[in-house]
């Protein structure tokens, strides 16, 4: 709470505030409650591989896109943010999406809201330039690699094929769906933590959510039908099943970062192994090449 304290002294708007502090969640960061603001401060490493000047353009034009909340500060050189708190809202866990009926189509009308905004993000999320990045960071850390990582990232060659052969337009994408990024009034979803976001394919939030809160195939019907207004047509199928393969095989990385960086939050070792132990296990499927081959005929 010190901490909290003296952050918000750096903060105009909240220098003055003597009210009470709740600590809410956040795997790599610290966030609070301070009234009716919500207080983020970076949490340790993350100057490695977050660029906090993108993930401000990105904060703001979410909330203009009316899916996150308004940002009332950002200093881009230390990532200290404070955003309004949403009232009323439950942060969401996969258990949630299971228990709060209509949660993913909620979650799907969002993303539809925000990627047909029109929003311009200033980076661009490039999945194996991102892969080739957190490489980069892995080589001065003394943390071993899941075995086997290259040699799935070279099978990944036929993915980025498929996707190529019919790309389909970028859009604003929040990028890290965790279920506890999305905040949920009973009505509305609000999304939140626009820290890797950029411009993507849409598609890729759709497949990460799914991977995020464990969704089963109602979970992802639902999902789908309320973000695309009806059925999925197989190679829009495709894609968010390749997106379930390649975020884990991404995030596997970043999960190996956050261990280097000695982060107490998980048992990020764990982590990083199960998440590639699924990607190597869904591509390994047959009904996965089936997908891949939607995809190449669009």
């Amino acid at each position: 709470m010190d901490e909290a304290r003296a952050a918000l002294a750096a903060i105009p708007a909240l220098a003055g505030y003597e009210g009470p502090l709740e600590r809410l969640g956040g795997l790599t960061n610290r966030v609070y409650r301070v009234g009716e603001v919500c207080l983020r401060i970076p949490g340790k490493g993350t100057e490695e591989y977050i660029n906090r000047a993108n993930e401000a353009v990105a904060a703001r034009e979410a909330a203009k896109a009316g899916v996150s909340p308004e940002v009332l500060y950002f200093d881009p050189a230390s990532g200290l943010m404070a955003t309004r708190f949403i009232a009323g809202a439950e942060t969401m866990s996969p258990e949630k999406f299971k228990t709060r009926p209509g949660s993913p189509a909620r979650a799907g009308q969002a993303f539809r809201k925000l990627h047909s905004s029109g929003a311009a993000f200033s980076f661009r999320f490039e999945l194996l330039a991102m892969i080739d990045d957190y490489l980069k960071v892995l080589s001065t850390k003394d943390v071993a690699l899941p075995s086997g990582y290259h040699d799935v990232v070279r099978e990944a060659d036929s993915v980025r094929d498929a996707l190529a052969a019919h790309p389909i337009p970028l859009a604003a994408c929040h990028c890290d769906p965790l279920c506890e990024n999305f905040l949920d009034t009973g009505d509305r979803m609000w999304i939140v933590d626009w820290e890797y976001s950029g411009m993507n394919d849409p598609l890729w939030d759709l497949g990460d959510l799914s991977v995020e809160g464990r969704f089963d195939t109602a979970q992802d019907e639902e999902l789908m039908r309320a973000y695309f207004g009806g059925e999925a047509r197989p190679a829009e199928r495709g894609r968010v099943v390749i997106y379930k393969a390649m975020c884990d095989l991404l995030w596997t990385l970043w999960g190996l970062i956050q261990l280097a960086n000695d982060n107490p939050a998980d048992d990020f070792r764990a982590y990083a192994d199960g998440r590639f132990a699924r990607c190597k296990a869904l591509m390994e499927r047959t009904e996965f090449s089936r997908h891949l081959a939607a995809v190449r005929l669009g």
